[in-house]
């Protein structure tokens, strides 16, 4: 059983911890310092019973006047011991949750690697994230990105459908 929650400013060093553990982008410190400064309610943290940090989604909003607010996930990682648990989804989801109710984001993006078929496949079977681009040579080791979207409001639309 894991407890999902807001993280704060003392859960940085373990959600870096994760991330060093998890995935091959890593970021310094201060990244993550400027994420919880300027978007405190987009980052979420998965603990085990006895408070240990087993996942993360380190996520922000995008700067840019001239385009529609939305959301960005720049990080989403869970250890391997706690994987297939539903774990990244609740953490995708609580803070997207938060983009759409705190910051009026239309859509949310994120990058995964082409590579990636676990992660493609939570984002776009699971959450219904789309492919919008594909980004040449995005990561430091040369590999293509998918550049993916998720538009809010689109998900009910399809329920009523149904």
């Amino acid at each position: 059983m894991v407890n999902i929650r807001m993280a704060n400013v003392n859960d940085l060093i373990d959600m870096q911890q994760c991330n060093l553990w998890c995935l091959p982008e890593n970021y310094q410190m201060k990244y993550y310092f400027y994420h919880m400064l300027s978007w405190p309610q987009l980052l979420w943290v998965a603990e085990d019973y006895d408070g240990r940090i087993v996942g993360y989604v380190l996520a922000k909003m995008e700067e840019d006047e001239t385009k529609p607010p939305h959301g960005h996930i720049t990080s989403l990682a869970v250890l391997r011991t706690h994987r297939k648990r539903g774990i990244a989804t609740a953490l995708m989801r609580r803070s997207q949750i938060e983009m759409n109710e705190v910051f009026g984001a239309q859509f949310v993006s994120l990058h995964v690697r082409k590579s990636n078929r676990a992660a493609f496949h939570l984002y776009a079977e699971t959450l219904r994230y789309k492919i919008n681009d594909i980004e040449r040579g995005y990561y430091a080791d040369g590999e293509d990105a998918y550049d993916m979207r998720c538009t809010f409001g689109e998900e009910k639309e399809e329920e009523r459908v149904l």
